[in-house]
């Protein structure tokens, strides 16, 4: 659990742009031949709107909290960074504490086991000092308060202090001493020391009859929803017995069934709006203002089918994993099996931008189909301005890509302590245009099963959740139980 900024990762012969990533810290590291508790694995990354906070979630139901110390080691504020005495240092990030968010469970009436494991982490707005933040399993969201409590002594008291401890430390014998008190004091409160308590306000439950697959705040600081396959829910913060069940694409009959929810998410800026994605590759786009029941969306985004391109696994591959909206608002970026896609919401007829990050997969198919590894869900992030995207892949590799007009940025990493950069630049070619705007699409190595360097993949490792900081260039990410950190 040491931090250290040994290994650097140049992005390559790219642009001037290219960014050269160093490794930051690794929190829990495995050492060699070290087997991994399935409760330690983590599920759930997140950090806060400042930066200064990060929260983990694992399949054990525990949520880890670190704090940001480089700054305040220094006395200095996140604008210091950029003076010239704090630009060769790194964002440093230490342990503050963890607590059980959840715990397993056992629905009697449908005869089903529920696990502990924390699917989404949330933070809300931080008020007097406390921390807050909502994190969900599979049925059950809680709201919950991290705040520091000092520990209070009493001294000074009127006893004699030969008789007024006890072995235990507790105050016993309260008797006055010989000859009576020259003089009596007022008693003297003293903070000893400081604690961090989390508390859990309030409990969200039995809303919904699937799995919750995401949960997000919106902008007004007051509401949140959350998202089931079938179902998105709105819900105020203040009141946990009740919730506004605002889509539903539940069909009357459920043989009926061809598509479901799997990612959702408030716009960053209007409280109004939120998109949501499906298992058939479309997101779609609706607008709160329009009816209390947003069975109808404002826009709708998805690609069309390449003629003839259609085979067994089409389906199975273009299922959205997750969905994240650009710090402004004007963008979209999703994650399917195969791809990133950029989206504009002013443009519904086509991605402005795709990457590729598993083409050199599309051979073995039917392999990840037979070891459900096609049904992996891999998340997605965009950079603080909104310049770079990344997204996670298999043998704990991570992809970072450029997205700035012109740029050919595209950079392999991989999670650990000395990351060796796995892929070297690959050839581009620009996408259809949609505006003024030039994308490029970044086509992967085209060697099935491996990367470009002829590595093998290993699909029993893979890094699924991630996240950047919302103002720097520093990345989070999760591999098996370790969490490392890499800033550039």
């Amino acid at each position: 659990m040491n931090g250290g900024d040994d290994a650097a990762v140049t992005a390559g012969s790219g642009p001037p742009t290219s960014l050269e990533w160093r490794f930051s810290q690794v929190f829990g590291e495995r050492t060699a031949g070290e087997e991994v508790q399935e409760v330690d694995i983590i599920s759930a990354i997140e950090f806060d709107k400042s930066g200064d906070h990060l929260a983990t979630g694992d399949r054990g139901g525990r949520v880890v909290l670190f704090e940001r110390t480089d700054t305040k080691d220094h006395g200095g504020t996140r604008r210091d960074l950029e003076r010239a005495d704090y630009a060769i240092r790194h964002p440093e990030f230490r342990y503050k504490t963890e607590f059980q968010s959840h715990e397993p469970e056992f629905d009697y009436l449908k005869s089903l086991e529920i696990e502990e494991k924390i699917n989404k982490i949330r933070w809300c707005q931080p008020t007097n000092g406390s921390l807050f933040l909502i994190s969900t399993n599979d049925k059950t969201i809680k709201f919950w308060k991290v705040q520091e409590k000092k520990i209070k002594k009493v001294c000074d008291m009127n006893v004699d202090p030969s008789k007024a401890v006890g072995n235990d430390g507790a105050h016993n014998d309260f008797s006055f001493p010989p000859g009576g008190i020259p003089s009596l004091r007022l008693p003297v409160v003293t903070s000893q020391e400081t604690s961090l308590v989390a508390r859990c306000r309030r409990v969200y439950a039995h809303a919904h009859d699937y799995h919750i697959n995401s949960i997000s705040n919106s902008s007004d600081g007051e509401t949140f929803i959350s998202a089931d396959d079938l179902r998105i829910n709105l819900w105020h913060l203040e009141i946990s017995n009740q919730s506004f069940n605002i889509v539903d694409v539940k069909p009357a009959n459920m043989e009926d069934l061809t598509e479901v929810i799997t990612s959702a998410e408030f716009h960053p800026i209007h409280c109004n709006m939120l998109a949501y994605s499906s298992s058939k590759g479309s997101i779609r786009l609706i607008d709160l203002r329009q009816s209390a029941l947003c069975d109808t969306h404002s826009k709708l985004f998805e690609e069309p089918e390449v003629p003839g391109s259609r085979s067994f696994f089409t389906e199975i591959i273009a299922s959205i994993s997750d969905i994240k909206f650009s710090r402004d608002g004007r963008y979209i970026l999703s994650r399917d099996y195969m791809t990133l896609k950029l989206w504009d919401i002013n443009m519904d007829s086509g991605p402005v931008a795709t990457y590729q990050v598993h083409e050199h997969l599309r051979p073995k198919l039917c392999d990840l189909y037979e070891n459900d590894s096609i049904f992996d869900k891999f998340e997605c992030c965009l950079s603080g301005e909104g310049l770079r995207v990344a997204t996670g892949s298999y043998s704990n590799l991570f992809r970072v890509f450029g997205v700035a007009p012109g740029s050919t940025e595209a950079t392999t990493l991989e999670a650990s302590k000395n990351p060796m950069r796995r892929q070297v630049q690959t050839p581009s070619r620009p996408s259809r245009s949609l505006s003024s705007i030039t994308r490029v699409v970044r086509r992967g190595s085209e060697s099935p099963g491996s990367d470009s360097n002829s590595n093998s993949l290993d699909f029993t490792t893979k890094l699924l959740h991630l996240a950047w900081h919302p103002t720097e260039n520093s990345i989070a990410c999760a591999a098996a139980n370790s969490l490392y950190m890499y800033y550039a």
